[in-house]
């Protein structure tokens, strides 16, 4: 028979009277009732959803934003009850959050950060529901964090950087509160009210200020120092999402919106004259760079109206390749090889496509690099030179006999894809020691020039060259006998010999007769930017050298906040390529203003962002400030940076290496630790000399015999720790300390004058009698 008396035993279990008690509301129930703690909780949440959608231009703040109120103001007046209803509703929306979400999923394999960040909202705004205890109000804490975190990740502008802020400041009294009610201090009754609000912690603003200041100026100075290692990259990249193109895409046509094609205007290009690159007088576009086509005409003339284009995260800085020249025309340049396109296709589980790369030798290193569209560009893709990798949101994209990428359709604003290029580095030694025998297909492409200008270049080029030893700057003892130290010289020779005309418009056209390099050399004197490095590659080609014209855009503008380059139109230019057997094409920049040497990678790239931070602060002060600071910092890191190397190189030389690296370091460890003991000591005898005489001596006094084996509690007060001591210390010792706690008393709480000197004395005594 069953009997109810069992189930009333039951009810006596612990277990049976603790479920008992919450079914019933009961208080045993470790319950929050702190409004403050649950508003800066609220805001702390508030706050990540908004950056959320500014850093990923979303609205989830639309409807996130008023239900995390409603259901934190249900969760508090609910806070005592059980909620088992409520709570079964939770669970049931969390199973469809859950669903939805891997039915988004499945639709956005590139980039799975947003759906992560609206399913954690969605679970937060559950959640908000059903908070009564201060656990749960530490989960939407965690939450918080979460998406400020994933906001982090996508933010490419400093407009997530005063949320970021703001969460601080939120965060700081938040944790605050936290404590104090993990101490359970909002349940003591104080009764004196007066006293508690000046000795609290959430009121003492000055606290918060200077702490808010200390961890944001500690936080930029280890975001600048931090090093970026090359190999700590995730391996799925950021693509937007996919782009449905016609199956006859063959990759011959570049689709540049600022030329006028068949009498009338593409896209959104203003519709001057002489945009079909024919050498035709004419002007350039505002919007779009004229050199991005399969012909460039450069018998334009005017400027473009700056404009940001993308924004570039990469592991370094560099020349965002486009496309490039191999046949001049007298007023331009043109690709002979159009029609000679092969496409790629990627898999349809994989947004990654990978692409071939040229035979050449030397040491090279993978750079990531991720690029999103902000304003419409044509359909060639800009990378890094020799992309190995590309993870492209097109199921196919081309590939030029320039190496040059092309899209199925226009790069329009917010696509987001992710290239990784083998990028060699620039061995000058290597390069000068290259052969100058070159193969037939390169003979064949790169040595075209207009024959009514071949002898009177080739004259001038090789006058400058033979000049050499007359003209060179600072007596280099470098000589001419290399192709690379030739091309080199003669892009500084351009550089500081030509010059650029202050009005863009005042360069005269081109007539049908003129030659551009000719007009350039001996009638000019000078021309517009990307004349400059045509110029120098027409010159290159009339001494045999191998060289052809790269259109791209230059790094941009570094942001060492987002990590991001920025990079506008008019960053777009051109420079000349040389080609060298085994090591393949690298660039040389003659326009006066530039860099000689194209940004690249180099050895001290893992530093590179307190170097990119250095040039942005830079940028506001003087030149002989920045001048004498360069040299001095340049010094100091450029050593700090060699001992690096070398002691790292030593781990890589045997046993005897490891060995003399593990006693360096050992050496290193000893000192740095002697260095900290003598610092606390100092900071030890800075502080003593600071407080009052009896306060010093007291503490002195503290310090000595807890060098002895017996400190003093903090719990302690100093006549309980005097009492303690005679049962620890010899009797002489023991009267010394009872008296000096006494007198420390005395003055501390009575206002008495104490003997000091007798103390001091006594105290001496005992010191010497111990050693």
């Amino acid at each position: 028979m069953f009997k109810l008396s069992r189930i009333n035993q039951v009810w006596l279990l612990p277990i049976g009277r603790y479920w008992r008690q919450n079914v019933q509301g009961s208080t045993s129930t470790e319950v929050e009732n702190g409004i403050s703690f649950r508003v800066l909780v609220l805001a702390l949440v508030i706050v990540g959803i908004v950056s959320t959608d500014i850093a990923a231009s979303t609205q989830f703040s639309l409807w996130a934003v008023p239900l995390s109120i409603l259901g934190t103001t249900w969760s508090y007046y609910r806070r005592v009850g059980a909620n088992v209803p409520v709570k079964f509703c939770i669970a049931i929306g969390m199973l469809i959050a859950l669903g939805a979400f891997f039915g988004r999923l499945v639709g956005e394999m590139n980039d799975t950060r947003l759906a992560l960040a609206e399913l954690l909202i969605q679970l937060q705004i559950l959640h908000s529901f059903d908070m009564p205890r201060r656990k749960s109000l530490g989960y939407s804490i965690v939450i918080g964090l979460i998406l400020l975190g994933v906001a982090a990740t996508i933010s490419q502008t400093l407009a997530f950087a005063p949320l970021l802020l703001l969460f601080l400041a939120i965060a700081l009294p938040t944790l605050v509160l936290n404590y104090r009610s993990q101490l359970g201090i909002q349940r003591l009754k104080v009764k004196n009210k007066k006293f508690d609000q000046q000795n609290s912690p959430i009121l003492n603003f000055k606290f918060l200020i200077v702490n808010f200041l200390l961890i944001v100026g500690l936080g930029l100075a280890i975001f600048a120092v931090l090093p970026r290692f090359p190999g700590y990259q995730l391996r799925s990249f950021p693509v937007s999402a996919p782009i449905n193109v016609q199956e006859d895409f063959t990759g011959r046509t570049i689709l540049n919106p600022g030329y006028v094609r068949e009498g009338s205007n593409q896209g959104n290009g203003n519709s001057g004259q002489g945009q079909g690159g024919t050498g035709e007088p004419g002007s350039v576009d505002s919007n779009f760079y004229y050199g991005f086509n399969s012909q460039m005409n450069q018998n334009l003339r005017g400027e473009m109206k700056p404009k940001v284009v993308m924004r570039v995260r990469s592991q370094a800085e560099g020349f965002w390749r486009v496309l490039a020249f191999d046949r001049y025309t007298g007023k331009g340049w043109e690709i002979s090889r159009n029609e000679e396109v092969t496409t790629h296709r990627r898999p349809s589980w994989s947004y990654q496509i990978r692409l071939p790369l040229p035979i050449f030798t030397g040491r090279t290193r993978a750079v990531v690099q991720t690029y999103t569209v902000v304003s419409d560009l044509p359909n060639l893709i800009p990378a890094m030179a020799h992309p190995r990798e590309i993870y492209y949101p097109a199921p196919v994209i081309a590939v030029d006999t320039e190496n040059g990428l092309r899209s199925p359709v226009g790069l329009s604003e917010g696509l987001t894809y992710t290239v990784v290029s083998e990028v060699p580095y620039r061995d000058r030694t290597l390069l000068g020691q290259a052969s100058t025998n070159y193969p037939k297909n390169i003979e064949n492409y790169y040595l075209q020039i207009p024959p009514e200008i071949t002898v009177k270049v080739r004259q001038r080029t090789e006058e400058i060259l033979n000049n050499y030893n007359q003209e060179r700057i600072a007596n280099s003892a470098k000589t001419l006998d290399s192709a690379y130290e030739k091309a080199l010289y003669l892009a500084q020779y351009i550089k500081q010999n030509y010059s650029i005309p202050e009005n863009p418009l005042g360069l005269p056209f081109l007539s049908e007769e003129e030659d551009l390099v000719e007009a350039f050399l001996f009638k000019h004197k000078g021309g517009y930017p990307d004349h400059f490095s045509t110029v120098l590659t027409v010159m290159l080609r009339s001494i045999g050298i191998p060289s052809r014209l790269v259109a791209g855009f230059n790094p941009g503008q570094f942001n060492p906040f987002t990590g991001m380059y920025v990079v506008s139109n008019t960053d777009a230019y051109a420079m000349t390529e040389v080609y060298f057997p085994k090591y393949g094409w690298f660039a040389f920049d003659p326009i006066p203003n530039h860099p000689l040497i194209p940004p690249s990678i180099e050895d001290i790239e893992t530093f590179s962002v307190l170097r990119q931070f250095w040039q942005w602060v830079a940028g506001w002060l003087p030149s002989p400030v920045t001048g004498f600071l360069n040299t001095l910092f340049g010094t100091i890191f450029g050593w700090l940076v060699r001992a690096i190397a070398w002691f790292l190189a030593l781990f890589f030389q045997g046993w005897l290496g490891v060995l003399t690296g593990l006693i360096l370091s050992t050496i290193t460890a000893f000192f740095a630790w002697l260095g900290w003991g003598q610092w606390q000591q100092w900071r030890k005898r800075r502080w003593l000399k600071k407080l009052p005489p009896m306060e010093s001596l007291y503490q002195q006094m503290l310090q000595w015999v807890a060098q002895q084996g017996l400190g003093k509690h903090p719990a302690q007060t100093p006549l309980e720790y005097a009492s303690v001591s005679h049962q620890h210390h010899p009797p002489a010792t023991a009267q010394l300390i009872d008296e000096t706690c006494q007198a420390y008393v005395d003055w501390r709480y009575g206002g008495h004058t104490p003997n000091l000197n007798q103390l001091r004395q006594r105290w001496q005594e005992l010191k010497k009698s111990a050693k």
